[in-house]
């Protein structure tokens, strides 16, 4: 897989940090479970494969704005000082390699209980996730891949992936359309992280993905 070896080919003193970025439905945590397996094929090196998903702000304390908008979703849902400050830095140049691999389970409503875990300096870090190139992370990461799909697609892929949690298709492209797709939308825009990656993966198709090399300073 070329992503592995983009992953094993960066240089670095430290873990090797792969952000893999892109909107819902992408087939980001697909891709990144293929991708993990693959690089603990390939190498001795320790994988570490984290959601971000499990780094969010508990839904109690999401105050900021109405939790049904755009905003609250792209602005709120998050911890990014955690994200920065638990797991990126550690494993970052001059860090304690002491990180957290969760910090509350998917439905953010309970807190994850476990003690820190110690990274190898030549692991590698898998994490895949929404809005992992905002300003908060962008500088965080050794390798950032986005997974593409237009905002169509990701209604479609929405709408048939979770009507049965959102009580039907309807419940579902109402949320989609009201609050996912519009805070995506505004990352999209404003951050441009289909630019800011060093490897775009077009997943339109799933059994037919394409790949693009971007050139990127820290490449």
């Amino acid at each position: 897989m070329a992503l592995a070896d983009a992953a094993l080919a960066v240089d670095c003193s430290h873990p090797v940090r792969v952000a893999v970025d892109g909107c819902s439905a992408a087939g980001k945590t697909t891709l990144s479970d293929e991708l993990a397996a693959t690089l603990r094929e390939r190498t001795a090196r320790e994988v570490i494969r984290v959601s971000i998903d499990q780094f969010k702000r508990a839904v109690a304390l999401r105050t900021r704005y109405p939790q049904d908008s755009p905003e609250s979703y792209y602005l709120d849902s998050w911890d990014n000082d955690a994200i920065r400050d638990k797991l990126l830095v550690p494993l970052g140049p001059g860090g304690s390699r002491r990180y957290r691999h969760a910090l509350m389970d998917f439905a953010a409503l309970t807190p994850v209980d476990e003690p820190d875990r110690t990274a190898a300096d030549d692991a590698v870090l898998v994490a895949d996730g929404c809005f992992l190139q905002r300003p908060e992370l962008e500088e965080h990461w050794d390798l950032r891949i986005f997974v593409d799909i237009p905002l169509d697609e990701v209604l479609r892929r929405g709408i048939a992936r979770d009507q049965a949690w959102m009580s039907g298709a309807a419940a579902a492209e109402h949320r989609y359309r009201t609050r996912y797709i519009p805070g995506e939308r505004r990352y999209l825009d404003e951050v441009q992280p289909q630019d800011r990656a060093q490897l775009v993966v077009d997943n339109r198709d799933f059994a037919a993905p394409r790949l693009t090399v971007r050139p990127h300073p820290s490449a």
